[in-house]
């Protein structure tokens, strides 16, 4: 780009450029601006919008076969519209969101639309997603839907299709939030000053609708996910983080009398209101796809009663068929008594004859696809095609194919789209690109996000806009003529309701409880390995019995440290934990979720490479520092809640178990020279030793400090004091007790380790009090996980 204002150039996108060739008003700002940057800047600040969206974690999953988190495919130049063009296509898109309510109202209820012959039987009776379950049902608030989106298309010629309407589970609301911030870092200062519409207003309407008295009631909110397996988890936990509310599994839930609870730790709480981000078959087992293993059973029943609305309702899949398309200008005058103000893509549903004729005669300008699936078209190779390719075979072939399979098809006319501008080999290059519109039902009606996110495509195949072809998504910059408010989801209320307490579901209790003990257990071993190493690296003999006597006790407990200098099971701990962490991404800081991944990825890059000796001592070294760095993370920024308890007992629980193997395996009387002193090393209690005692290191000095001193945060009886105190706080569950069986169990413990003094403790003594740290594990897990 060259300083001065842009000049339209051939190839320039249609998105910037009227039909006369001229830059249209809304780009100009922009592009004088940008134009002004060096290459070096723009890679600077591309390369920033890039970093942040690493540092917070932005991944999907694609459906290839392979199960890894890919980066998020980010296009760095924004989508920028009207403010006055977009409104107009608000207001059509909320005509739209009204017709979907309307339709799905008669088919679970009248069905007056197949009665009157507005829509063929066969789209109804034959759906998967008509869910004769729910027929009759009329969800709490009388609303169907509540949160819907639309893909959206504009031809060079600048008018607007609506090219798929989304209502079973839309995702993509929380990804235009990240898109945003990328966008904002990349373009500071060029976003500031242009009226660029906020975002934050929208979500904030829709969250009060979420907590309003006619959906929710008394109980909880939530956001139902299938979990970190799902291709937008990251998704459906940033949006539950962002506005607040819990981040649900099927496995969280029970009903109850047709209610959904919740599993806490303080018992079974109400759920009143539960953000669909799953198909609707896979809800409930019981009523809908038996095969289902990420749903509820009794789902159905409890919305069937009037207990729980879920947004969108059960079986609001339907309205995405594809062969409804066809049928929705008349289907508008039936219900609405008016004209679409945008229209869909031209369709034809094959199951009628005049319309399968149409299709057969007008090949070279068609797509095929299915009529149900709300997939891309595909044929049976698995590729892309359009009417083109199968006017190619033999005469008569595709007539017969059609009337064959003509009620599961649709012929769509195969539209050109607008470009915009994508970033490629340091020039602006032009690439079709679509919208996705959200639209949220609040209480004052419908409201369209001012933004949301544009699918870019990987060249000029249309076909490859969507990101599991190579698609990239940009921001979408809806700008004012004047300055718009910052509007923030923070309330002004002088009074501001929390939630009650003691609300945290079981799983992630669980999931915290580990993550707490995976991280302690990978730095006890790694502590004990970086004093192996040390030892290793002076004596160079494994044989030495020291070293022969802790080689031994690491086989134990599964290192291996024959295999490698950093045994694999080393990096399956860190592992584990960033599993248990990724399981509740909504309750996990991004900083301690960027510090964790960090100890993975070095974790993985110092495994069977460093050399036994120095070499692998100074690599624990690093990793060491990055755990404290994890932990301080997580000690100075948690809030002290219910999850917080869990996952201080559970580093409490395996830091004192860790020290009691220890001490039972190298304080006894058949102790090698030196194991008191790598004791302290392991401990990082050397100068504390020294400090404390005018002698020698010896058992009872050892035993006292490592064992029986309650100031001594690597202590065993520092460890047990401490999860008594959180063990006091945590909800009791069986509130007509006295004390918990976890809170007698661990009183039990501390008070049997306070009792005893340095010369009564044996090797015995630490056998039983391993059992003692192994059962209260299991206590805590019957009682609470």
């Amino acid at each position: 780009m060259r300083t001065g204002d842009y000049k339209p150039l051939p190839g320039v996108p249609d998105e910037m450029v009227d039909a006369d060739g001229n830059v249209r008003p809304v780009w100009k700002a922009f592009l004088n601006a940008a134009s002004g940057l060096k290459a070096a800047d723009l890679a600077e600040r591309f390369a920033r919008a890039d970093r942040y969206l690493r540092d917070a974690g932005v991944f999907y999953r694609a459906y290839d076969g392979q199960d890894d988190a890919r980066a998020w495919p980010f296009s760095h130049i924004p989508v920028i519209i009207d403010d006055k063009e977009w409104q107009g296509l608000a207001e059509g898109l909320k005509q739209r969101a009204d017709l979907l309510e309307a339709m799905m109202a008669d088919f679970y209820g009248e069905n007056r639309l197949v009665a009157e012959g507005f829509i063929p039987p066969a789209l109804v009776a034959s759906n998967s997603e008509f869910l004769r379950p729910l027929v009759g049902v009329t969800p709490p608030g009388g609303h169907f839907l509540h949160f819907v989106s639309f893909e959206v298309g504009r031809g060079p010629d600048g008018n607007w299709w609506v090219l798929a309407d989304r209502a079973q589970a839309p995702s993509g609301a929380g990804f235009a939030l990240e898109n945003r911030v990328a966008a904002s870092r990349a373009f500071s200062g060029i976003y500031g000053e242009m009226h660029v519409r906020r975002v934050a207003s929208f979500f904030g309407a829709f969250r009060e609708a979420l907590q309003s008295d006619a959906l929710g009631g008394e109980g909880r909110i939530g956001v139902l996910t299938p979990g970190p397996a799902n291709e937008t988890y990251y998704e459906h936990a940033y949006i539950a983080r962002y506005l607040g509310i819990s981040l649900l599994e099927g496995e969280d839930l029970m009903v109850v009398n047709d209610k959904v609870m919740v599993r806490t730790v303080a018992g079974p709480m109400p759920v009143s209101v539960l953000w669909r981000r799953l198909d609707a078959s896979f809800t409930d087992p019981l009523e809908l796809n038996p095969n289902s293993r990420i749903g509820t059973p009794g789902i159905v029943s409890a919305i069937r009663a009037g207990n729980l609305t879920m947004v969108n309702a059960l079986g609001s899949g339907i309205v995405e068929t594809r062969a409804l398309l066809a049928f929705l200008p008349a289907v508008s005058r039936r219900l609405l008594n008016e004209d679409l103000k945008i229209p869909s893509i031209a369709t034809w549903w094959c199951g009628q004859e005049a319309e399968r004729q149409h299709v057969a005669a007008n090949l070279d300008e068609m797509l095929i696809g299915p009529a149900y699936s709300r997939m891309p078209f595909f044929d049976d190779s698995g590729q892309s095609f359009t009417g083109e390719k199968l006017g190619k075979r033999r005469p008569g072939a595709v007539e017969r194919w059609l009337e064959r399979r003509g009620p599961f098809l649709v012929g769509q006319e195969a539209v050109k789209l607008s470009t915009a501008p994508a970033f490629v080999d340091g020039k602006l290059t032009p690439h079709p690109f679509s919208l996705r519109v959200f639209a949220a039902r609040t209480r004052d009606g419908w409201t369209i996000m001012p933004g949301g996110f544009a699918r870019i495509g990987s060249s000029d195949d249309v076909a490859a806009i969507a990101m599991q072809q190579g698609g990239r998504a940009a921001d979408v910059w809806v700008v004012s003529e004047t300055p718009v408010g910052k509007p923030t989801l923070l309330t002004r209320e002088s009074r501001v309701p929390r939630n009650k307490p003691a609300n945290l579901p079981s799983r992630a209790a669980d999931n915290l409880f580990w993550l707490g003990r995976y991280i302690e257990r990978a730095e006890g071993n790694l502590r004990i390995l970086r004093a192996w190493h040390s030892r290793f690296a002076e004596s160079d003999d494994r044989s030495q019995i020291l070293l022969a006597r802790v080689e031994a006790y690491l086989d134990q407990i599964g290192i291996d440290l024959t295999e490698a200098a950093l045994p694999q099971s080393l990096l399956q701990d860190i592992d584990s934990a960033v599993y248990s962490a990724g399981n509740i991404r909504d309750r996990f800081s991004p900083d301690g979720w960027l510090a964790l991944n960090d100890l993975s990825k070095t974790t993985r890059r110092f495994v069977d490479v460093v050399k036994p000796g120095d070499d692998a001592a100074h690599a624990i070294t690093v990793l060491l520092r990055k755990l404290a760095g994890f932990a301080g993370l997580v000690h100075e920024n948690m809030y002290r809640s219910t999850g917080w308890r869990f996952l201080s007992i559970g580093r409490y629980l395996e830091r004192g178990l860790h020290m009691t193997r220890l001490l039972g395996e190298l304080s006894g009387e058949d102790a090698p020279d030196g194991a008191f002193d790598i004791l302290l090393e392991i401990a990082d209690n050397v100068m504390t030793h020294r400090r404390h005692y005018n002698v020698n290191t010896d058992r009872l000095t050892i035993t006292d400090l490592l064992a029986l001193d309650p100031q001594n945060p690597r202590s065993v009886l520092f460890q047990l004091n401490e999860m008594l105190a959180e063990v006091e706080k945590l909800p009791d569950r069986e509130r007509h007790v006295l004390m918990s069986p976890l809170h007698r169990e661990t009183m039990r413990v501390q008070a049997g380790l306070a009792v005893m003094t340095a010369n009564s403790i044996s090797t015995d003594f630490y056998v039983t009090l391993e059992r003692d740290f192994e059962a209260l594990s299991d206590c805590l897990a019957q009682s609470y996980l």
